[in-house]
């Protein structure tokens, strides 16, 4: 993790400095065993790797993944306690989604940790709750108004090298007040 965050550091402070300055230093153990229990998850390796590294943003102008909020471990309990509460008080009852092979088909499932959003209630989500095909932590979409669910990459180490491989190629620019976008 830490060679594919050098690379992805290298290509922000040369094009998008403003960003790179939100990404925060890494998590402690503590911080990262406390979002666990709060959860009732157990996080892999490579996202407690990732998030040693770096602990998401620290403020949300401009997003480093698309125009999206790179979530801290604080976030991602925001976040997640948002759609708990949601799914606790039977919102979600009735409701089926769309998904792609390997996605569970729910609205919302409470192992779907939120790890980017984008200020409108949708997130890139690690899965630790695949469906029969899916690969435990998964990256998948989940848009609060659109029962599509994708995967986008098998895991998090992946959705991250193909994120610095394509900084790199140039198919993304930073875009004043919409963060890194892909070049149109």
């Amino acid at each position: 993790m830490e060679e594919i965050w050098q690379r992805i550091d290298l290509w922000l402070q040369v094009n998008a400095p403003q960003i790179f300055e939100t990404l925060q230093s890494g998590a402690s153990e503590a911080q990262i065993a406390e979002l666990e229990t709060i959860l009732s998850i157990k996080l892999s390796e490579d996202v407690k790797a990732s998030y040693r590294i770096h602990n998401g943003q620290s403020i949300y102008k401009e997003g480093l993944f698309e125009g999206r909020e790179f979530l801290s471990l604080n976030r991602i309990r925001d976040e997640w306690e948002v759609w708990k509460d949601l799914l606790d008080s039977g919102k979600f009852e009735g409701y089926e989604s769309d998904p792609d092979r390997g996605i569970r088909n729910n609205w919302w499932n409470e192992k779907w940790i939120p790890i980017t959003y984008d200020g409108a209630g949708n997130h890139d989500c690690l899965d630790l709750d695949p469906a029969d095909g899916g690969t435990v932590g998964q990256i998948m979409t989940m848009y609060h108004d659109s029962s599509d669910r994708k995967i986008v990459s098998s895991s998090l180490r992946e959705w991250l090298q193909k994120y610095a491989d394509e900084l790199e190629s140039g198919r993304f620019i930073l875009q004043e007040n919409y963060g890194i976008q892909p070049v149109e």
